[in-house]
């Protein structure tokens, strides 16, 4: 059968007219998008290039195999579904269309006849019945199961967006199989059971004879056509732009380490006062956004009901690009209270479908907080103590090694002899009270292996993490800078901390790590190598069963989730996943700097979540940490919860040094 029975009962000024609205329908999408691209350009520029096939290979796994969008099963599938179901019915049209009216009318032959067109006419009415399926998916979920991070959007606008994309979607895939059960109603061909849903649907229609179903056929024909151009000419103004701005923005993703901070921009002050101000890239991002909600869903600032929704900032920051009377960035299209409540944990990134980078943006925006000295005064104090001695607890750097006064044999100064081991012990281990006992404990477990280790003693200051994603760029600049330079004095192989937040910086971001000179090992990677090798070895089996919080800046900023799973398994204990741990580990909600900030009224803090999830699993006896700033939180949230003789929270190198 030839492909013009596709086109039957269209006359030819129709067809004339469809192809005049198609010509217009480019022009306006080609201006939309170009509207689009003008407004990326006036942010800064970024260098986003290189790498080019690791980012296609980004776009083939997360675009067109959706994998990010398929971790959760329900909006996954439903995604899936209406995506590749249009995908393919607007390149079916698209064939069919090139297939008559240019290698026909041209060349002389047709690809779609015989049993090829068979197929293909098997193939879509199949694929439309994945794009029913999908969006009958997208209708229930959303306007019957009414998920929470659906709903309540700083945007009123949006959720008519979203009707909208829905009801022309729907249409266009229901008109377009009442047209071809129109047209197999009126033809009869033999073919017709080869199209199993328009054949049902033709078998609706017989009793009406003709020229009843060719003039519903043409009538409903033109609906079809003109809604399809309409969804095309809509596509740059509507929610349906993230069809190009998702992979373009996957495409264009960082490539860095996640745990290296791009640099602050001081043009016009530091960090950033107006949109225009932003990377065209974070433009991008705004642009990119789904509206999921699925990074709300896993932010710990919004799970303690504090006034951060990641997602209702990038809507904010997206519709601010579009006002026609623009309102100021600070203070009216975003407030303080929503900046400082981010712990910079980074699990809105590690879920975003659409791969937007959250935490660059807020952080941009929390360095013009710091440089016009709007912050809390903890913070304040803190940011002055660090500047003035180093540390955020205001003490001599002379106390910095007090906590190893009467270790036997005096732990090593690696500023003054060569060792293997340099340990950088950070601010907590080395000053809180109540974290002193476990440092002792570290080191003495340290010269039970035979370590050839040291520390930096005085000349240690804060590694300047927090302090970056504070927001204050000079102080991290300073204390880096203060470090690296001791640092290059040493005479050492690997820079060792217990630190996840230094451990995150020393790897990422100091220029001393950039010429390859030393590993940078975090206490557990160290512990674990030596027990692959032999070298640590345990003399009794502790028989405990346990839980473990994963580090943010351990785990999703570095990717360490194994080594400390090894280390506590070869104490003998045994190890009970809670729900949310290795990438999906929830945040203690000390990142960010929020440790040192004034604590809001809250619902419930995250630490103090995170216990109570820990003390429902069955028999779990202690909750072990390889953080410091972990060990502070969970400590008082045991408190806290009523749970300390429930849950017992225990340091990672506790368990060492009893199997020892």
């Amino acid at each position: 059968m030839p492909i013009r029975e596709t086109f039957w009962n269209i006359p030819h000024w129709a067809e004339i007219a469809q192809y005049i609205a198609a010509l217009l329908t480019a022009i306006l999408f080609i201006a939309g998008i170009t509207r689009r691209v003008l407004r990326w350009r006036r942010g800064r520029p970024e260098k986003r290039s290189g790498h080019f096939w690791s980012r296609i290979g980004s776009l083939v796994t997360q675009v067109l195999g959706q994998k990010r969008t398929l971790d959760e099963k329900f909006p996954g599938i439903m995604h899936f579904s209406i995506f590749w179901g249009m995908l393919v019915l607007a390149a079916g049209t698209a064939l069919a269309t090139i297939d008559w009216d240019v290698t026909h009318l041209f060349f002389g032959f047709q690809i779609l006849k015989g049993s090829v067109y068979v197929v293909f006419e098997l193939m879509l009415d199949l694929l439309g019945l994945l794009v029913v399926l999908g969006l009958g998916m997208a209708i229930y979920r959303r306007y019957i199961s009414r998920p929470a991070r659906l709903q309540n959007f700083p945007v009123k606008k949006l959720a008519g967006d979203d009707t909208y994309v829905l009801v022309m979607l729907a249409f266009i895939t229901l008109s377009g199989y009442l047209t071809e059960g129109l047209r197999l109603a009126v033809m009869r061909p033999d073919w017709a059971a080869w199209s199993p849903i328009g054949n049902a649907i033709a078998s609706l229609f017989l009793s009406l004879g003709d020229p009843t179903n060719q003039t519903l056929h043409l009538v409903i024909w033109g609906l079809h056509i003109v809604t399809a151009f309409g969804v095309l000419i809509s596509l740059p103004f509507t929610k349906l732009f993230h069809i190009f701005s998702v992979p373009l923005n996957i495409y264009f993703r960082s490539l860095e380490p996640a745990g290296a901070l791009r640099a602050a921009n001081m043009d016009g002050g530091m960090g950033v006062k107006e949109w225009t101000q932003f990377t065209w890239k974070q433009l991008l991002d705004f642009e990119a956004c789904t509206r999921c909600g699925r990074c709300q869903d896993v932010c710990p600032a919004y799970a303690s009901a504090q006034v951060l929704s990641p997602r209702n900032m990038m809507v904010k920051l997206d519709d601010h690009l579009w006002e026609k009377k623009p309102r100021a960035l600070h203070g009216e299209v975003v407030l303080a209270d929503e900046l400082w409540a981010c712990t910079t944990c980074r699990a809105c990134v590690q879920v975003c479908p659409a791969f937007i980078d959250h935490v660059t943006t807020f952080v941009d925006l929390r360095r013009h907080l710091v440089d016009q000295g709007k912050m809390d005064q903890m913070l304040q104090d803190a940011l002055s103590n660090l500047g003035r001695y180093g540390n955020s607890f205001g003490q001599s750097d002379r106390m910095r090694a007090k906590w190893t006064m009467g270790l036997q044999p005096p732990v090593k100064d690696a500023r003054r002899e060569e060792v293997e081991y340099l340990w950088f012990v950070g601010d907590y281990a080395s000053y809180n009270a109540t974290l002193t006992d476990v440092t002792r404990k570290t080191a003495e477990v340290f010269q039970k292996l035979g370590l050839n280790f040291g520390i930096l003693y005085e000349s240690e200051r804060n590694s300047g993490n927090d302090v970056r994603r504070v927001g204050e760029e000079g102080l991290f600049e300073m204390l880096a800078d203060k470090n690296s330079q001791v640092l290059s004095r040493c005479k050492f192989q690997t820079l060792i901390t217990t630190d996840p937040h230094s451990y995150n910086t020393l790897k990422n971001e100091y220029p001393a790590n950039g010429n390859g000179r030393y590993p940078v090992l975090h206490y557990s990677e160290l512990l674990d190598q030596l027990i692959a090798a032999g070298k640590l070895k345990f003399s009794k089996k502790l028989g405990y069963k346990v839980t473990y919080h994963d580090p943010c800046y351990l785990g999703r900023y570095n990717g360490v989730y194994d080594a400390p799973r090894r280390v506590i398994e070869a104490t003998g204990c045994e190890l009970v996943e809670m729900p949310r741990h290795r990438e999906r580990g929830f945040c203690c909600g000390a990142g960010g700097g929020r440790i040192w900030m004034e604590e809001k009224e809250v619902k419930e803090r995250p630490s103090e979540s995170r216990i109570r999830e820990a003390v429902g699993l069955e028999g779990v006896q202690m909750f072990v940490v390889a953080c410091p700033k972990d060990l502070t939180m969970f400590r008082d949230a045991v408190k806290t919860t009523g749970n300390e003789q429930r849950l017992e929270v225990k340091d990672l190198i506790d368990l060492v040094a009893e199997a020892l």
